[in-house]
């Protein structure tokens, strides 16, 4: 059986859909499907073979109608954000919208919203609903997935990777920016979120690698001639800097024995 795993939203969860031996479909296309949203058009981004006959199956390819709806939609989604905003405000609710968006079939209009602690919004939905005439739902959201869904630029100066290629969220943790060495600013290795910055994460397993491999920063170690405290390491050259009283010194590692405990070198 063919499954085709499509994506709503740019850099979103794939999600997995059923296609009959009947149906022509390939990487790429744009199709109209069941999200968890609702009805919406998504894009096919790979097909693979699945025994999982349980899955939903795509209703069919998108058309020039379902792409001038969509366009519609998001004009109307407009005026709807307006309204939130002005009855949240109404009701003095500390919610901050972050998107608003219709169902492709406008059965539903989603709110995505971050707010600092759970909300009562049943009166707002309300109001919505009778102001719209359609299924209202609420969705908040976190820091992490506002940044993820406006986009924007990082520190790096490159396009967020959240926003260009990571689909799902890794831990993180000031240990991870330690064992690289970086300026422990939490300006520094925090994102557009506000959290620690997704990228700490890619590296790590080689740096966690590495350190094990070698002494732990801090030690005083003696190597020849050479006698001081490692203060740095750096695991693409495999070097670690050894500083002494009188320089710094940049030593191969496989030169350091992390196995003796008298901090000798051989």
């Amino acid at each position: 059986m063919k499954v085709a795993l499509v994506e709503f939203a740019k850099i979103g969860s794939l999600v997995p859909f059923l296609i009959s031996e009947t149906e022509d479909f390939s990487a790429d296309d744009k199709v109209v499907a069941g999200s968890e949203r609702g009805l919406a058009i998504g894009t096919i981004r790979k097909i693979v073979d699945s025994n999982d006959t349980d899955l939903k199956p795509i209703l069919r390819k998108a058309t020039e109608n379902d792409f001038s709806v969509q366009e519609e939609n998001r004009k109307i989604a407009t005026s709807a954000s307006h309204e939130f905003r002005k009855e949240v405000k109404k009701l003095g609710l500390e919610m901050k919208l972050v998107k608003a968006e219709y169902t492709l079939d406008r059965s539903k209009i989603v709110f995505y919203f971050t707010a600092e602690k759970r909300i009562d919004f049943r009166l707002v939905v309300r109001i919505l609903a009778s102001i719209f005439k359609t299924r209202i739902e609420m969705r908040q959201i976190g820091v992490r997935d506002k940044a993820k869904m406006i986009g924007g630029i990082g520190l790096c100066g490159q396009e967020q990777c959240c926003s260009k290629f990571l689909r799902q969220f890794g831990a993180t943790s000031v240990k991870m920016a330690k064992d690289q060495n970086l300026n422990l600013n939490v300006h520094k290795i925090s994102g557009a979120c506000g959290r620690l910055m997704c990228c700490l994460a890619f590296e790590n397993g080689l740096y966690e690698d590495f350190l094990k491999y070698i002494p732990p920063i801090g030690k005083k170690i003696k190597l020849g001639d050479i006698e001081g405290e490692i203060i740095a390491a750096n695991p693409f050259k495999r070097t670690v800097i050894i500083r002494s009283e009188k320089k710094d010194y940049e030593v191969e590692a496989h030169l350091i024995s992390n196995e003796s405990n008298s901090g000798e070198l051989r």
